[in-house]
C-alpha cells in the first residue's frame, strides 16, 4: 500500500500534518474523518509537494467528499457557517471557493442552505438542493447530506467505469482509421504508375482498380469529405440543441443494438436511485418524481415518468403507467408494484438501482470484450484487402513478362 502525507484541520481550527499508509486517498480521508480531523491536503509521498484537496476542477467525486465532510463537521457539533468556512479554506478550486463564499454570505443573511445551493445550479444538482431542503425541514440535514454524498460517489464511480470501458475501443477505432487513411493516401499512390501497364492491357484486377480509384478520390477530394463531416457534425450538434433533436437522439440511443439496453438500464437505475433516495429522506412522491425524472438523462423515459406522475395524482399506482410506457423492464415494474403494496418503495428502489448497475457493468464488460476482437478483425480485414489488392497485380505482372 502507498504512503500518503496529509494536512488536516482539528475542530479547533488548528492545522496538523502527518503520514498514513492506505490503499487510496479516499481511505485516508475516511480515516481522518473518523478521528474528527478534516483533510485539507492529501497526496502520495512522491507528490507530497503539490498535495490536493479538491483538485482544479469540480466533479462528482470531489462534490461527494464535500457533502461527506460537511455532514461530518456538523454531526460533530461544528456550526454550519464554521463548517462551510473550513471547507472553503481547504479547496483549491477558485470557482468552488467563490461559490462557497457566496453561500456563506447568504447563510449569514438568514437564507437556508438549500436556497444558497440553488443559486449555483451548475455545481449543485437539483437532487442535492431538494434533499438538503427536506433534511433541514425534517431535522435530519446531516443524514441527508451523507446520503447525497453516497449517491454522488456511486454515480461518479459508475460514470467513470463506463467511460473507462469505452476508451480502449475508441482509441483502437481512431488508430485503425488513421492507419488505413495513411495507407490509402501515401502508400497506395506509389504503385499507380507501376500498375498502369496492366490497366492498359486490361489485366488489372478489379479490387486493385477500385482501391486505386478510392485512393485517388481521397487525395483529390479528401478535404471535401472532411468538410462534409465537419458540417454534418455541426448540423447534428445544432439539431441536438433543439428539444425535438434531443428527444430523437434519446429515442435512437436506447434502440442501438447491444448498447441500447445498456443506455436504457443505466437511465432506469439513475431514476430508481434518485427516487428511492429522495423518498427515504422524506421528499413527497410527486416532488421526488419531478426531480428524479430529470436525473434519467433520457427524455423518452422522462416523458413516461411525467405521465406516471399525472396518473398518481388521479389515484393510480406508480408501477402500472411505468409498465405501459414499454421502457421499463418487466421485473422492475413488478418489484415496484410489490414495494408499493408493502410500503417499502424507497428501499426497494435503491435495491433495484444496485441490481441494474451491477447487471449493466457486467453487460458493458462483455460488450467491450466482444468489440475489441471484432474491431481488430475489421482492421486486419481492411489491411488484408489493401495488401491483396497490391500483390495481385505484381503477381500478374510476372506472368505477363513471362
Amino acid at each position: 500500500m502507498p504512503d500518503f502525507t496529509y494536512t488536516a484541520r482539528k475542530l479547533s481550527g488548528e492545522l496538523i500534518t502527518g503520514s498514513m499508509t492506505a490503499n487510496t486517498e479516499r481511505d485516508v480521508i475516511n480515516a481522518l474523518s473518523g478521528q474528527s480531523l478534516f483533510p485539507v491536503k492529501v497526496a502520495t509521498e512522491k507528490a507530497a509537494g503539490g498535495g490536493i484537496s479538491f483538485g482544479k476542477t469540480i466533479n462528482d467525486q470531489k462534490l461527494s467528499v464535500f457533502y461527506e465532510q460537511l455532514a461530518s463537521l456538523m454531526s460533530n457539533g461544528v456550526p454550519m457557517l464554521r463548517s462551510l468556512t473550513i471547507l472553503r479554506d481547504q479547496t483549491q478550486i477558485p470557482k468552488f471557493e467563490a461559490a462557497l463564499t457566496d453561500i456563506i454570505s447568504k447563510v449569514e443573511d438568514g437564507e437556508t442552505l438549500s436556497d444558497s445551493f440553488a443559486r449555483h445550479p451548475r455545481i449543485f444538482s437539483e437532487m442535492a438542493i431538494n434533499m438538503s431542503r427536506a433534511g433541514a425541514e425534517g431535522g435530519f440535514l446531516e443524514d441527508a447530506l451523507t446520503r447525497v454524498a453516497i449517491f454522488t460517489e456511486q454515480q461518479a464511480e459508475l460514470k467513470g467505469r463506463t467511460i473507462g470501458a469505452l476508451i480502449y475501443p475508441a482509441v483502437l477505432a481512431g488508430i485503425g482509421t488513421l492507419v488505413v487513411a495513411g495507407l490509402l493516401i501515401f502508400i497506395v499512390p506509389q504503385f499507380e504508375d507501376l500498375f498502369q501497364q496492366l490497366r492498359d492491357l486490361g489485366e488489372l484486377p478489379a479490387v486493385t482498380d477500385w482501391l486505386l480509384a478510392f485512393s485517388s478520390f481521397l487525395r483529390r477530394f479528401g478535404w471535401v469529405l472532411a468538410l462534409v463531416l465537419v458540417v454534418g457534425w455541426v448540423a447534428i450538434q445544432m439539431q441536438l440543441n433543439t428539444e425535438k433533436g434531443r428527444e430523437l437522439a434519446d429515442r435512437l440511443k436506447i434502440k442501438i443494438p447491444m448498447m441500447g439496453k445498456i443506455f436504457l438500464d443505466l437511465a432506469v437505475a439513475r431514476f430508481c436511485r434518485v427516487l428511492g433516495t429522495l423518498l427515504k429522506n422524506g421528499v413527497p412522491i410527486l416532488k421526488a418524481l419531478d426531480i428524479s425524472r430529470d436525473a434519467t438523462g433520457n427524455r423518452v423515459l422522462s416523458a413516461a415518468i411525467a405521465r406516471a406522475s399525472e396518473n398518481i395524482t388521479s389515484g393510480e399506482s406508480l408501477s402500472r403507467p411505468l409498465e405501459r410506457s414499454g421502457h421499463f423492464p418487466k421485473n422492475v415494474t413488478e418489484m415496484i408494484a410489490v414495494a408499493e403494496e408493502s410500503n417499502t418503495l424507497d428501499s426497494v428502489l435503491v435495491s433495484i438501482a444496485d441490481g441494474l448497475e451491477k447487471q449493466t457493468i457486467r453487460r458493458l464488460d462483455l460488450f467491450v470484450k466482444l468489440i475489441e476482437p471484432l474491431m481488430l478483425m475489421v482492421m486486419a480485414g481492411i489491411i488484408l484487402i489493401v495488401v491483396v489488392a497490391l500483390l495481385l497485380p505484381i503477381m500478374k505482372m510476372g506472368n505477363v513478362l513471362q
